[in-house]
């Protein structure tokens, strides 16, 4: 290890055994699971990287912050102490509560977006787009081309291409543009960032057109972060600083408060607009909940008010990141194809590199994420070819994703650096038995978001 490596910024205080099944038993679950990871149990999963999302552990000051939980109906005092930390860091003065992100997503959609309507940006991840969709809308991605090449060493491959926004704002305008989303970090490519630079050149072309920007700020701080290491001029600036500049550039923003909230339930939307507020305060309580609630108990809403304080600690980023690159430079030096350079949140894996004889509707990226799982009790997600591909609706051939990718997400202060030592040495020792792998198909899909509930079978 480097010289400077950081140990935890944390002593475990608690601790939660993990089971260990045999490989018989874990041939077994994930044929019953239709080779499909969402079906696994958890109590069946030795090292689980299928998300961070809702993963993270609470710390001793959020736990206490829940004792403080107001839980009353209408004006609960969580709720004000969440909104004041809400826009201590976006600046947006209207924040309404929701019980995750795609609560927080639907209603934004809802409100926004119609028939025909096109909503460019960097990438949209899977319930964004799903939403966009099922209001009759079109998600235009505009990633940057160094965002689809896996080996591009690029800093910023969450960037927006701002020549491609340009022309479709021009060409659509404000009537069929009803706003330009920014998800920061990028999931679809590796949780990758946006530059400052960008977001801010982005949010410019679209004030010029009369259009609002908005963020989906699940991994808002580890963006801040590597704008902090990487960017040019902001070295000096605090994460919180950072992070305020990011939302000078826009109008709102939705969270899952289960990423970088640090919580295991949660989310909300935050506007400068008060009518898009108030709109969205008559959808939340209909599917919701009252707007000083929004889907979240008080004493949730108190630990996330304190999450947002600790996700912006130097000394918890530099670990968590610095976790993130260590099993990424592990996977390097054996050869692993990985995105590079490394995200935030988790090292992603190249389906189509690691398994070169799988052609993408085999489903490369997923028959490493069963192989790990037999060999290791390691569970993972794939991003590619089952989660991003799309029918064309004249003729029903699938359009695959050019990216089939393999996440291995790592949730928040829950695992070691020994947990990454394990999982590098058995996607390496996978790796060198690559071409005895052999691909998957198809046997039941739903008509949306079919990740989730598809099954599959090996060939």
């Amino acid at each position: 290890m480097p010289a400077d490596f950081l140990a935890e910024p944390y002593k475990i205080k608690m601790v939660e055994p993990i089971r260990m099944t045999s490989r018989e038993e874990r041939q077994r679950l994930i044929k019953e699971a239709g080779y499909n990871m969402f079906f696994l149990r958890a109590e069946d999963v030795y090292i689980d990287l299928l998300t961070d999302s809702g993963t993270s552990a609470m710390s001793q000051e959020q736990w206490a912050a829940m004792m403080l939980g107001d839980e009353a109906y209408a004006g609960s005092g969580s709720y004000y102490r969440l909104k004041d930390a809400v826009e201590s860091i976006t600046g947006y003065p209207h924040v309404l509560p929701a019980h995750q992100g795609r609560a927080a997503e639907k209603i934004v959609m809802d409100i926004l977006v119609k028939q025909g309507m096109v909503i460019p940006g960097n990438m949209h991840f899977d319930t964004t787009r799903a939403h966009m969709q099922l209001r009759g809308g079109k998600p235009l991605d505009l990633i940057i081309p160094e965002g689809l090449d896996p080996k591009s060493r690029h800093p910023f491959k969450g960037n927006i291409d701002l020549d491609k926004l340009e022309n479709v704002l021009k060409q659509h305008g404000k009537e069929k543009v009803p706003f330009v989303l920014i998800t920061i970090t990028c999931n679809n490519n590796g949780g990758q960032p946006a530059s400052l630079t960008n977001i801010k050149e982005a949010g410019e072309l679209a004030r010029r057109q009369g259009i609002p920007l908005f963020f989906d700020i699940a991994r808002f701080a580890e963006n801040s972060y590597f704008i902090h290491t990487r960017e040019e001029g902001y070295r000096e600036k605090s994460i919180k600083q950072i992070a305020q500049a990011i939302f000078a550039c826009g109008d709102g923003c939705m969270m899952s408060s289960k990423k970088d909230g640090l919580v295991n339930m949660g989310g909300f939307m935050a506007f400068n607009d008060r009518s898009l507020y108030e709109q969205a305060c008559q959808l939340s309580i209909i599917n919701e909940g009252f707007p000083t609630y929004g889907g979240m108990a008080g004493r949730d809403m108190d630990a996330l008010a304190r999450g947002l304080e600790e996700v912006l600690e130097l000394s918890y980023l530099k670990f968590r990141m610095g976790q993130v690159a260590y099993l990424a430079e592990m996977l390097l030096k054996a050869g692993v194809p990985i995105v590079e350079p490394p995200g935030g949140h988790a090292v992603y894996i190249d389906g189509r590199r690691f398994l070169p004889h799988i052609p993408q509707e085999q489903f490369p990226a997923q028959a490493v994420s069963v192989a790990l799982y037999i060999e290791g009790g390691i569970r993972t997600l794939e991003l590619g070819s089952i989660v991003f591909a799309e029918k064309d609706g004249q003729t029903g051939v699938s359009k695959y994703p050019e990216l089939d990718l393999l996440r291995l997400a790592i949730p928040r202060r829950v695992y070691t650096n020994s947990h990454m030592e394990y999982v590098a040495a058995h996607v390496i020792d996978l790796y060198k038995r690559r071409d005895t792998l052999k691909g998957l198909k198809m046997v039941y899909q739903p008509p949306v978001a079919r990740h989730f509930t598809c099954r599959l079978e090996p060939l």
